[in-house]
């Protein structure tokens, strides 16, 4: 739980200051309760408690994300905080390899930007 506490830390430390992401926090600027269910569903995910579940139920991410304008510009200032909480982690190589290819396939499928061309193709 350490590491995803870490990694979520230092992901909302980048997210607090982010005119394109803050905004689309209910509870901003106390980020505690994000941090909390972020925490838990990546370490659900990758193998942890399922705590998360416990608590919330299904993860439903697509659902649980539609309130929100998540278009081009939220999707890559996401994967710029998470990139770099990552890139910061102590984390070897290959899992932060893997860890980032969920996190693009992850923020692809959250966007819901409703205007046409926008939405990522999907096969």
């Amino acid at each position: 739980m350490a590491f995803f506490e870490r990694l979520v830390d230092h992901f909302y430390d980048g997210v607090e200051d982010d005119a394109v992401l803050a905004p689309l926090y209910p509870e901003a600027p106390d980020f505690t309760g994000a941090r909390r269910r972020l925490t838990l569903f990546l370490a659900q995910y990758w193998g942890g408690p399922t705590t998360y579940n416990e608590e919330r139920g299904h993860p439903m991410l697509r659902a649980r994300h539609m309130p929100f304008p998540v278009g081009p510009a939220q999707r890559d200032r996401w994967m710029v905080h998470m990139t770099a909480a990552l890139e910061a982690s102590d984390a070897p190589a290959a899992i932060k390899d893997e860890m980032l290819a969920y996190f693009v396939r992850a923020a692809d499928h959250l966007r819901n930007d409703p205007r046409p061309g926008t939405l990522p193709m999907v096969p």
